[in-house]
């Protein structure tokens, strides 16, 4: 993480953030934004709330809500890590990409294969910061929504047609069909 968070830090608004093993364009190869989206609907049913995000076709970035029930932050994105790996892995199988598979195979700590561990799809930390101010949120919300339209990516012409977003949400008030979003201002 890039910042200490205390272990019991609930009621709070966090920006994370992780990527792909070695910045590999994972979601996009296999498509699996869909498991991402599954992830988010899985936080709600456990109390944990979405205020915005964007997947890329290596990372993600996400605003989300613990409440004061909820496990830690590291146990969550763990989880989530986890979750979407798997898919990652059975769809690359699918997909008879056995050099990517032997990849992120042979990346495997020694101490993590006798864990059972099979492939590192993931970096094995992520960053994550705590929303103190509507405008340190803000300009986290910015930043992500214009990611896709930054740099080497342009996914879109403009951030607000990229989908795997939550752009539109605050732009124009309009429901995303696969997350349901609660609005930031509600949160901090």
């Amino acid at each position: 993480m890039t910042v200490q968070i205390k272990r019991l830090e609930r009621e709070a608004l966090f920006f994370i953030t992780f990527t792909c093993y070695k910045w590999q364009n994972l979601f996009e190869i296999t498509d699996c934004y869909d498991s991402v989206y599954k992830w988010f609907a899985y936080m709600k049913t456990q109390g944990i709330l979405t205020a915005g995000f964007v997947i890329l076709p290596n990372h993600l970035h996400a605003l989300i809500y613990l409440p004061a029930k909820a496990k830690g932050l590291d146990i969550i994105v763990g989880n989530g890590k986890r979750f979407i790996a798997y898919e990652v892995v059975k769809r690359l199988r699918i997909m008879k990409e056995s050099d990517l598979l032997e990849k992120l195979s042979k990346s495997v700590k020694p101490r993590e294969a006798r864990n059972g561990k099979l492939h590192q799809v993931f970096e094995p930390s992520f960053d994550a910061q705590l929303c103190v101010s509507g405008k340190f949120t803000k300009g986290k919300l910015d930043y992500i929504h214009r990611n896709p339209v930054k740099g080497k990516w342009q996914l879109a012409e403009s951030y607000l047609d990229y989908v795997h977003s939550s752009a539109c949400f605050y732009e124009y008030n309009e429901e995303h069909e696969l997350v349901e979003l609660t609005s930031y201002l509600d949160l901090i």
